[in-house]
């Protein structure tokens, strides 16, 4: 698993490309999703993924709708326009980091 420090920088680079990458989803299924693409090394936790979603959503990243499933109500998060916009800029800028970190640990990255 990797460290919750690490996770706090990325987790809405994270968010942002997961709902890019499958439209609207609710918390637990990202969870699921993030779990799965790591491989079960990124376990998001309710404390951490919940404020993010809340913080994008009113930084307008981010629109909400709910559904009645069943007996139970379900939250799903989509990207606005804005988001969209976003998410390309989140990744590049990642990216840049990472080829940062690895030439000033001297590293190579596979």
């Amino acid at each position: 698993m990797h460290s919750t420090e690490l996770l706090k920088g990325t987790l809405q680079t994270i968010i942002l490309k997961i709902l890019a990458d499958h439209g609207k989803m609710y918390g637990y299924e990202i969870t699921q999703r993030v779990k799965e693409l790591s491989d079960g090394t990124i376990l998001l936790t309710e404390g951490a993924l919940y404020p993010t979603l809340h913080k994008m959503e009113a930084e307008g990243f981010l629109k909400t709708e709910t559904e009645v499933i069943g007996k139970r109500m379900r939250k799903y998060y989509s990207l606005t326009a804005v988001g969209k916009n976003v998410v390309e800029d989140k990744v590049s800028e990642f990216i840049a980091f990472i080829k940062t970190m690895s030439t000033v640990l001297n590293v190579t990255v596979a």
